[in-house]
């Protein structure tokens, strides 16, 4: 059996970080972890071929190659994954499909011609689809209310990836997360229990990249890296001793609730393992709206102090923001520009509040009568709202545009970066030093002409820079990396602006919908 795999692209996003790349010469941040692993699944007598259409279309050859073409997608690469199914069908070509979007909408692909929809999480449905191959079966769905036990997850097939054209590797020690929030569609794919590898089975994985040669960053992309505390630990402290074997070969990013704050020996653990900079979904700074979207645990504490913890312990943050929860007040999206501020978040990603399917807000927004018809569901910062909110939508989307200029001001955003690699703790580990490459050093280049001469931030620029060589140069290297993310914002800010309000413009032209006023406040205005 002859199975391409492909990966639909993906849009202009907070994450897609074109101009950054091309300075350094790649093409896609992170590679298709989803299909690499598929492939190792599969079983292995099998052949593969992979194409990443972020990097490059499918040839003529590799279409005339497959016996099936497998697809794997979330939300946000709907379009492409649509355009792709019909024309593996024009080809004459089975198509199996599957992933995050598939599983919560899965009769999109299948009016679209998909053959086999292989949903919920593959180390179940995976088998069931191979059976109904050898069977001689040409469709099928496969469905489980069952969470696998991640620990019989093979080591991802990484030798099917073009390395070259990533930034970043991808690996995962843990599915699914403890919390409830209202919004969050991965306890709906993933459940509340979080699974995890074992430490043997994550060295694997990372030994089988240092075999292949990768040398940079790797993501561990768990929803919440610290929902298992205990199995977390467990593989830091191993973790810590392969890192200083292989003489720190990588550096890692992840995600983790703002929790993260509170347990001082897992901070230190991940400091000392290498890693360099976490996610945190800190939504809005409002605890009201925390309240309303069952997003308690950031309700227990300061965020400032938890985040600026995080940040001396020794990790950069990144941070997730949401305007438009019920009952939100006007403002809020100055008040979440005036937090990232105040807490230094260089990097946030900031968008318009959306109801995913199945999640218990698509649930409880579709019992009210609220969704919106003929709207993207995606989480791409660049679409309107799909239902109706309690504060208007023009307001709300100016208000989000204007506070997602500003965070990404490029004087305030080196400002802001400043501020934080100013706090930011110094590394416990140290690799070897490494000449860097003609690449890098015109990448370095192409960023000092860009900020420290032509732009306005130019006296901001060497000021901070000469600042942080003087105040903490342990933090220097990656200090200027992220620096250069403002190539990346500073278009991006722009196709942000642009597209909402054509979005806007083309709502307001319908005529605009009334704010939604929830029973208890309508009984109230009648009452008075």
């Amino acid at each position: 059996m002859r199975v391409l795999l492909v990966y639909p692209i993906f849009p202009k996003t907070f994450w897609s970080y074109e101009k950054i790349l091309d300075l350094v010469d790649r093409k896609v941040l992170l590679p298709p972890l989803g299909l690499v692993t598929v492939a190792a699944i599969l079983p292995q007598e099998w052949e593969f071929k992979l194409v990443d259409r972020n990097i490059r279309p499918a040839t003529e050859a590799e279409w005339e190659w497959a016996d099936i073409v497998i697809f794997s997608a979330m939300i946000v690469q709907k379009q492409d994954l649509l355009e792709q199914i019909q024309e593996a069908k024009r080809r004459g070509k089975l198509v199996a499909v599957g992933g995050p979007y598939p599983t919560s909408t899965p009769y999109d692909v299948q009016n679209v011609g998909a053959d086999f929809l292989i949903l919920d999480e593959g180390e179940i449905t995976l088998p069931m689809f191979v059976e109904a191959i050898q069977r001689g079966e040409k469709s099928g769905t496969f469905r489980t209310s069952e969470k696998p036990d991640v620990t019989t997850t093979p080591v991802p097939r990484f030798d099917l990836l073009e390395l070259n054209a990533y930034d970043m590797m991808s690996v995962q020690f843990s599915r699914g997360c403890p919390f409830q929030c209202e919004f969050c569609d991965i306890i709906v794919l993933y459940g509340r229990k979080p699974r995890t590898k074992t430490p043997e089975q994550l060295l694997a994985e990372l030994d089988y990249l240092y075999k292949l040669g990768w040398r940079r960053g790797v993501f561990m992309v768990d929803d919440n890296f610290i929902g298992n505390k205990r199995n977390v630990k467990l593989l830091l402290k191993e973790l810590k001793v392969w890192m200083e074997e292989h003489q720190y070969p990588f550096k890692f990013d992840t995600e983790a609730s703002v929790d993260l704050a509170q347990d001082e020996e897992l901070l230190e653990l991940m400091v000392e393992s290498g890693f360099s900079a976490v996610f945190l979904g800190i939504e809005t700074p409002d605890e009201d709206s925390l309240q309303l979207t069952k997003k308690f645990q950031n309700t227990r504490s300061s965020l400032t102090d938890a985040v600026q913890t995080i940040i001396k312990a020794g990790l950069r943050p990144m941070a997730g923001f949401i305007i438009g929860f019920d009952g939100e007040k006007a403002g809020a999206g100055d008040r979440i520009v005036r937090f990232a501020e105040q807490a230094g978040i260089p990097s946030t990603t900031f968008a318009m509040l959306q109801a995913l399917p199945n999640t218990a807000l698509w649930h409880r927004l579709k019992k009210e009568g609220r969704l919106r018809e003929n709207t993207e569901s995606n989480i791409n910062q660049t679409t309107l709202m799909n239902f109706i909110p309690t504060r208007p939508l023009e307001e709300l989307a100016r208000e989000y545009v204007e506070a997602f200029c500003a965070l990404y001001d490029p004087v305030k955003y080196l400002d802001r970066t400043y501020r934080c690699f100013l706090m930011l703790g110094s590394p416990k580990w140290k690799a070897p030093f490494k000449m860097p490459s003609w690449v890098e050093l015109k990448a370095l280049l192409i960023v000092v002409w860009r900020q420290g001469i032509v732009r306005e931030t130019r006296w901001k620029f060497w000021h901070h820079l000469f600042s942080i060589i003087k105040r903490n140069p342990d933090v220097f290297a990656h200090y200027l990396s992220v620096c250069a993310h403002n190539e990346h914002f500073i278009e991006y800010r722009q196709i942000v602006r642009d597209q909402i309000e054509s979005q806007l413009a083309a709502y307001l032209a319908q005529g605009a919908e009334k704010p939604y006023v929830p029973v208890a406040e309508k009984a109230e205005a009648i009452a008075s």
